[in-house]
C-alpha cells in the first residue's frame, strides 16, 4: 500500500470513529392528511411538523399522502393506505385526523413491528390500543379560550359566533373553551352581562366543505355576519371564515374573523384577522421520532400544554395564538395579561359552577374538571347558542 493510500484509510477510518461524523441513519416518517397538505390549515401544519423533523433529524426523510377522507378518495381505507407506506419504507406512521381512528387500530394490529401515532384519539388512554400505538395532541383548548377571550374584548355588538366542523367531543370542547374565554373576559374584564352576550355556533357537517355532503361554509359565515353577529371563530380546516369578513369589510359593515390550525393564516389577510389559535406540530413530531429511532418510545396518550414562558416558540410549544393585525394594542396588552394567568393556574375557567345546554350539571360550585370530564365533552354549556349533537 503507498503512503497516500495509507494515509487516506487512516483518515478514512477516523472519519467513520469519530462521534457526531458517523452518517446518519435514514428514518421514514409516513404522514397520512385528512386535507390537503397545503390547505392553510390543520393538515398543512402536520406537514409542517413533518418537515421540521426532516430540517432537524439527520437522515429524516418524509412521505406522506394527503386528502385522506371519503369525498376525495372514495374506497381508500387507512390499512391500504399503511400498507403502501410501510412498503416504502416507513419507520413511524402518524395518522392526523380523529376520523382514522378504527383505520389506524386496524393498521397498527396487522404491522406490529412499526411504530404508529395517531395524532388525536383516545384509544391508549381506553386500553383498546395495540402496544406500537400511541395519541399525541395539543390542548388547543388554551387557545381557543385566548380566542374567545379577544372576540369577547373585540366585539361592539355582543354577538360572536363559531364556525364549527362535524360535531364530536373534540369539537364541543373546542368551542365550549371558546365560550368560557369569551364569557370571561366580557363579563370579568370588559364589565358587562352575561346575558348580553350571544355565543353561537352552527355546525357544517366535517373539517372541511364537501360539496353535497356539508353545509356549504361561505353560505353559513354569510348567514352568521348576517345576523348580527360581529366576530366569528372558525373551527373549519380552511379559510372561508377569513374570506367572507373581507369581503364584509369590502361591503363597509365592520366584522372581524378568527381562522384555525395554521400559524401563518393570517398572512394576507389584512385587519379583519384578529388572530389565530394554532397547532405547532414540529416539537412533539421530533421528540417522538428520535425516540422511535433510539427504540426508546413507550407509546402513551399525551395531552400537552402550551409552553408557557413563550406559546409561540417555534421550538418548544405545541400550540400557541399567533395575533392577527385586526387586534388592537389594548387586545394584545389585555390578552398577554390573560395568557399569563392561564400558564400560572391562576385563572381556571374549568371551574364550577357549570351547567349543560340542557341545565345539568357539569362541574358544581367550586369544582375543577378532570382532564377527561374535558375531553369527553358530552353538550353545550348554558349560555351557548347551537346544537351539541348531529341532528
Amino acid at each position: 500500500m503507498s503512503k497516500l493510500r495509507m494515509l487516506l484509510a487512516v483518515a478514512l477510518m477516523a472519519l467513520v470513529l469519530t462521534p457526531g461524523l458517523a452518517a446518519a441513519k435514514d428514518f421514514t416518517i409516513g404522514l397520512i392528511l385528512v386535507g390537503p397538505y397545503n390547505d392553510r390549515g390543520y393538515s398543512q401544519a402536520q406537514y409542517d411538523g413533518a418537515k421540521y423533523v426532516e430540517a432537524n433529524m439527520p437522515g429524516a426523510k418524509l412521505i406522506y399522502l394527503d386528502k385522506v377522507n371519503p369525498a376525495d378518495r372514495p374506497g381508500l381505507t387507512i390499512p391500504q393506505v399503511v400498507d403502501d407506506l410501510i412498503e416504502k419504507g416507513s419507520d413511524l406512521i402518524i395518522a392526523g385526523s380523529d376520523d382514522m381512528k378504527d383505520g389506524i387500530l386496524e393498521a397498527a394490529s396487522m404491522h406490529p413491528d412499526t411504530t404508529f401515532i395517531h395524532a388525536s384519539g383516545d384509544s391508549v388512554w381506553t386500553g383498546k390500543a395495540p402496544a406500537n400505538l400511541g395519541n399525541i395532541f395539543s390542548r388547543m383548548e388554551y387557545a381557543k379560550m385566548m380566542a374567545g377571550y379577544a372576540a369577547a374584548m373585540t366585539t361592539k355588538t355582543g354577538k360572536i359566533a363559531v364556525l364549527g366542523p362535524l360535531v364530536n367531543e373534540e369539537t364541543r370542547r373546542l368551542v365550549v373553551s371558546g365560550y368560557l374565554g369569551a364569557h370571561y373576559a366580557w363579563t370579568q374584564v370588559r364589565g358587562k352581562d352575561a346575558k348580553d352576550l350571544q355565543f353561537s355556533v352552527k355546525w357544517i357537517g366535517f373539517w372541511f366543505n364537501i360539496p353535497g355532503v356539508t353545509a356549504d361554509p361561505t353560505q353559513v359565515a354569510n348567514s352568521l355576519f348576517d345576523s348580527g353577529h360581529d366576530v366569528l371563530i372558525s373551527g373549519i380546516d380552511t379559510p372561508e371564515a377569513v374570506t367572507v369578513a373581507k369581503q364584509k369589510r369590502e361591503q363597509g359593515i365592520e366584522v372581524y374573523a378568527m381562522p384555525y390550525d395554521y400559524e401563518k393564516a393570517c398572512e394576507g389577510q389584512g385587519d379583519v384577522c384578529i388572530g389565530v389559535p394554532y397547532f405547532n406540530w414540529g416539537p412533539p413530531f421530533l421528540r417522538i421520532a428520535k425516540q422511535v429511532q433510539a427504540g426508546t418510545y413507550k407509546p402513551i396518550f399525551e395531552w400537552e400544554a402550551p409552553y408557557w414562558a413563550n406559546i409561540n416558540d417555534p421550538d418548544k410549544s405545541s400550540v400557541g395564538f399567533m395575533p392577527g393585525p385586526g387586534m388592537s394594542a389594548e387586545t394584545k396588552a389585555s390578552l398577554d395579561k390573560f395568557i399569563s394567568q392561564l400558564g400560572s393556574g391562576e385563572v381556571n375557567l374549568f371551574t364550577g359552577p357549570l351547567n349543560y345546554q340542557d341545565g345539568t350539571v357539569f362541574l358544581k360550585a367550586g369544582e375543577k374538571a378532570t382532564d377527561k370530564q374535558i375531553w369527553y365533552m358530552n353538550q353545550l354549556l348554558e349560555g351557548m347558542e347551537g346544537l351539541s349533537g348531529a341532528k
